[in-house]
């Protein structure tokens, strides 16, 4: 057993389930998202959309079986490269941060698309100043023993409010589960 298999195990016991999302989760992950303070916000209708349309390439961790969603991570497969899974948000509830949850759903998640879906690379976005988020994707590539390759994706100036930073692609793989 690799040690983030070891991970995922001890995660798994100590947060029960980790699953797809399902539509009454929607409330639940915008909360989450709202009270991050880090992650743009999108509005409710699309976290409902995102758990209806999004589910299989998306988890949810509960504490209790049936409870709401402690955290998550929402991520579609991108059309033009149906081998890359781009992971939109990963947010964690404030009472169940620093126990390694982010990281531990993002291996069940590699898991699960990997499996079903043939995905070989991981995408996500990162401004400068997410040093939780470049810390968990950094890891989780260490762990792995992958690259990580890192770019400029948006520059801040073609963001329309003027004061967005920068969009740091991070492109992960290749992967295996």
């Amino acid at each position: 057993m690799t040690a983030a298999q070891a991970d995922l195990a001890r995660a798994r016991s100590e947060f029960l389930q980790i699953e797809a999302p399902r539509v009454e989760d929607g409330a639940a992950i915008w909360r989450i998202a709202r009270d991050s303070k880090a992650l743009d916000l999108n509005s409710s209708y699309s976290y409902l959309l995102w758990c209806r349309d999004f589910a299989a390439t998306s988890v949810v961790a509960r504490d209790s079986p049936g409870g709401e969603p402690i955290a998550f991570i929402t991520g579609y497969v991108r059309p033009e490269r149906p081998d890359t899974l781009v992971v939109w948000q990963v947010a964690v509830d404030h009472g169940h941060r620093g126990r390694g949850l982010a990281g531990t759903l993002l291996e069940a998640l590699t898991e699960k698309v990997t499996a079903r879906q043939g995905v070989k690379t991981i995408e996500t976005t990162v401004t400068p100043d997410n040093t939780a988020s470049d810390r968990l994707f950094t890891s989780y590539a260490e762990r792995r023993g992958v690259p990580l390759e890192r770019e400029v994706l948006f520059d801040g100036g073609l963001f329309p409010e003027g004061t967005h930073l920068p969009e740091v692609l991070y492109r992960i793989g290749p992967i295996a589960s």
